[in-house]
């Protein structure tokens, strides 16, 4: 897949692609080189008529009324960049530090930032040798953009802090020796440029959506394969009832359910004449449920995708030559975005715990207790389900809305904050936390249709209980189902689920 920074339009889909599975076919074509130095020579002119302009020749902040003599500008940059590198916490991981210096170079190549080429090509360098600068995951309340881990991004340009290459931790300025790259210079509105955005924040949630989409209609399949297993009915799905309620996630939802039915199923066969009306809610109602999460997602995964494209450093370069200082590094429409997410996300699992209750309840599946022929002697899924039960709570938790808190920062002259990483770092927890809780429901529901053999699901719902096999035996006697769960977790995380049944 080839990326033209600065032409081509980003999005959450392509950007996965691009930094997790590592297809970084990407350039800077001669039209955007262009584009860049054209606004570079705007900010160089401003200089040259000795205004005073914001972030180029004052202090930052509540400072910005202080003018820094001509002489001092470098070091004004390099200052900024130095002093903002103080976040704390967990590192980032990989894919998140490869995705902000993808989105650093293509939102500069947009050319409003006004930075040199210079600055643009190091990212790039960075990019192309996977030089990851080593960012601390905690410090940033989103309302300057990202400023403690976006510094730490810049520290690492400058050849200071450390980087993961090639697998080690090192001095960056080891890896820039190693592979030939000049420390970065910083030029007057650069450090400035290179620490605000939400570059952060934004790789994180385009992260989230991509992992969400892959769960939220896994969940689908999932809720199809534990309706077998609980000889449950398929008439709740009935195209005509979601017809006269046209939510668009419904309809999809229900229509994924009942394709998976497509098929002579002869689990549902046998019981064709039985005296069940009605399934519990959380079979029920799972198109409901699923599918509002679904258009929640759609509409988060829109915001995203502009995010991705627009500029969001301070101040501004245009084309007439001004340079406006606003507030685009301002984080809400993320923070409020990762915040609805989180919800749908802990919805669709909430759901999922309710199914895995009712195949490990008796009275409800009419299965046996928790799934083992030897109850008493053998636990089963009692214990898998409890932990369903705290990962649902957990979210719950993790669920109240990080972008309606502000604490105000820099002696109040940023008096209203977004919190957009830590919805998104909440986002992100409640996903991860998702793919166990559907893989719990997954091996739960698989145990089921161990326990109705001789039957079989039909051909397509064969396949997903095959793979899940292939992965984790059926358990006849108890034993640790933890690495099993991990497994297909991440089996469900990657989306391989949606591809083996070929369902979107």
């Amino acid at each position: 897949m080839s990326f033209s920074f600065g032409k081509d339009r980003l999005t959450t889909a392509v950007l996965f692609e691009q930094i997790v599975n590592r297809k970084l076919d990407s350039h800077l074509s001669d039209e955007v080189t262009a584009r860049i130095n054209e606004f570079r020579k705007h900010v160089e002119l401003a200089l040259e008529s000795g205004r005073t302009i914001y972030g180029i020749n004052t202090g930052f902040g509540y400072l910005s009324d202080v003018r820094i003599e001509s002489d001092k500008l470098t070091q004004l940059q390099e200052n900024l960049v130095r002093s903002h590198a103080c976040g704390v916490g967990d590192y980032a991981a990989p894919e998140v530090v490869r995705g902000m210096l993808f989105l650093r170079v293509h939102t500069f190549s947009l050319g409003y930032s006004g930075i040199t080429l210079q600055c643009v090509k190091t990212i790039l360098s960075f990019l192309e040798h996977d030089i990851l600068p080593m960012i601390p995951s905690q410090g940033s309340v989103g309302a300057s953009g990202d400023l403690a881990p976006l510094s730490h991004l810049a520290l690492g340009l400058l050849g200071e802090g450390k980087v993961l290459y090639k697998g080690k931790v090192m001095p960056a300025k080891e890896a820039l020796e190693l592979t030939k790259i000049k420390p970065l210079k910083l030029s007057p509105k650069e450090g400035l440029s290179l620490i605000n955005g939400t570059q952060y924040m934004t790789t994180l949630a385009a992260l989230a959506v991509e992992e969400a989409k892959a769960l939220f209609i896994s969940a689908d399949v999932i809720t199809a394969l534990s309706l077998d297993a609980i000889r449950g009915t398929t008439r709740a799905f009935d195209e005509r009832i979601h017809k006269i309620r046209p939510q668009e996630g419904q309809q999809a939802s229900a229509k994924r359910i009942r394709e998976m039915f497509l098929d002579a199923d002869p689990i549902m066969e046998s019981h064709a004449d039985c005296s069940r009306v009605q399934d519990p809610y959380s079979f029920r109602c799972a198109p409901q449920v699923h599918g509002a999460a679904q258009d929640t997602l759609a509409y988060v995964e829109s915001k995203v995708n502009i995010e991705l494209n627009s500029v969001t450093d301070n101040p501004l370069c245009f084309e007439d030559g001004d340079i406006v200082s606003g507030g685009n590094f301002h984080g809400e429409p993320m923070a409020m975005a990762m915040d609805f997410l989180a919800i749908a996300a802990a919805e669709v699992g909430s759901i999922s715990e309710r199914r895995t209750e009712k195949l490990t309840n008796p009275n409800m599946s009419g299965l046996p207790a928790f799934l083992m022929k030897e109850g008493g002697l053998n636990s089963g899924y009692m214990i898998p389900h409890v932990v369903t039960a705290a990962l649902v709570s957990e979210n719950k938790v993790l669920s109240h809305p990080a972008s309606v808190d502000s604490i105000p920062t820099s002696a109040d002259k940023e008096d209203h904050v977004s919190m957009g990483p830590i919805a998104a770092w909440k986002a992100r927890r409640i996903i991860k936390n998702l793919s166990n809780i559907l893989a719990i429901e997954l091996l739960a529901a698989c145990q089921g249709l161990d326990l109705l053999l001789p039957l079989v699901p039909n051909v397509k719902l064969k396949k997903v209980y095959d793979a899940v096999r292939g992965m984790s035996p059926g358990m006849e006697v108890d034993r640790s189902l933890h690495e099993d769960i991990v497994m297909v977790a991440d089996w469900l995380l990657k989306g391989e689920l949606i591809k083996l049944v070929n369902v979107k």
